[in-house]
């Protein structure tokens, strides 16, 4: 191969290994929010297509005149620490969406005033925008959709897409045809497949989707594929197209992009006050194992010598909360496990340790 053609080979790689990152950090990706990132998957989207169909099972939609490009990730063990919203703004996210896709174009009095009825007519909780936390779910959702791209509003009036509202849910099964959690997730191509296809698929899955993934939280199929020489290499070629490496350590396995473009949510990062305490309560786990209300009394005295600190935690039970909101961090990342009331520091915690610099 010439020297040209070695660079426009090298720089397809690059490209690939960059959208499939910005795919995974964003599966539902448009134009309007990453114009170059879009036609970067837009270009070089049969090999992005292709990579996460062979390594994950994942199907990509790419539709260029849209512009847009959606990654339907799919999982057998969801994870409830990284929820996007609480309950109650699901069901307003599920009816608002619902109205939006019969009149795409409104106004936000008469979407609120469908919305509660149609809340009512399903003997949902009563909608009500007299109460603050009503109005408060209403515009996280609408701010949701916004970001997303599936909606465009101003203080009057709302303009929805419908494509890609239907786009915003991953499941391989509509919601109407199933009776449980279970059977929106099933997928079907696995039953009458060999085993070796399931187990690539739900291995890369869950080392590309979690922060840090134990040995422990393995089933001994999917470690019998990750130790054998063409499980090992089948990961580390598939992880290394995609511009990342596999650390290997005694208890697991760890994905690193050396560029941050697949996190989502990045840690350490002092971008909120969980993040901070978080940190904070990681140093004191690296002494021994504590239970919740020693965190607590650890978070207690930070509020109390820093007071203009997290002031969204400085009132009555804030110490409890600004505890609680930690360690769902701590857990999402893999660096603590409460158990029975115990929280213990584990492994991959040893890379935020503060190391004593000698003289």
């Amino acid at each position: 191969m010439s020297r040209t053609g070695n660079q426009l080979a090298r720089l397809e790689s690059e490209e690939v290994a960059r959208g499939v990152r910005l795919l995974l950090a964003r599966p539902l990706l448009t134009a309007v929010f990453d114009h170059d990132g879009f036609d970067l998957v837009r270009r070089r989207r049969e090999p992005i297509v292709k990579w996460f169909d062979y390594y994950c099972g994942w199907r990509v939609h790419v539709e260029p005149r849209a512009g847009y490009a959606r990654l339907f990730k799919t999982t057998q063990r969801p994870d409830r620490t990284r929820k996007l919203f609480d309950r109650r703004r699901y069901m307003l996210l599920c009816l608002v969406c619902a109205e939006l896709l019969a009149t795409p174009t409104t106004t936000v009095d008469a979407l609120t005033m469908n919305v509660r009825l149609a809340a009512a007519a399903e003997g949902l909780p009563p909608f009500n925008l007299d109460r603050r936390s009503d109005r408060s779910a209403l515009a996280s959702v609408l701010r949701f959709l916004e970001e997303h791209g599936a909606i465009e509003s101003d203080e009057v009036q709302v303009r929805a897409d419908p494509t890609l509202i239907t786009r915003l849910l991953a499941a391989p099964n509509p919601p109407s045809t199933v009776d449980g959690i279970g059977e929106l997730t099933h997928e079907s191509r696995y039953e009458n497949a060999h085993r070796s296809l399931w187990q690539r698929h739900s291995v890369m899955r869950r080392l590309i989707d979690d922060p840090v993934v134990y040995k422990d939280e393995l089933s001994a199929s999917q470690l019998a594929f990750l130790t054998s020489p063409t499980g090992r290499k089948v990961v580390r070629t598939g992880i290394g197209l995609a511009g990342c490496t596999l650390e290997e350590r005694a208890e697991g396995y760890l994905v690193v992009d050396p560029e941050s473009i697949a996190t989502d949510t990045r840690f350490p990062d002092d971008d909120s006050s969980a993040k901070v305490a978080a940190l904070l309560l990681l140093d004191r786990l690296a002494q021994g194992p504590a239970r919740f209300d020693e965190l607590v009394e650890e978070a207690r005295e930070l509020l109390t010598e820093f007071r203009n600190w997290a002031k969204e935690y400085q009132s009555d039970g804030g110490a409890g909360r600004l505890t609680a909101d930690a360690l769902a961090l701590l857990e999402a990342f893999g660096l603590a496990r409460t158990e029975n009331g115990t929280v213990r520091r584990l492994p991959a915690a040893a890379r935020y340790a503060v190391e004593e610099l000698n003289d």
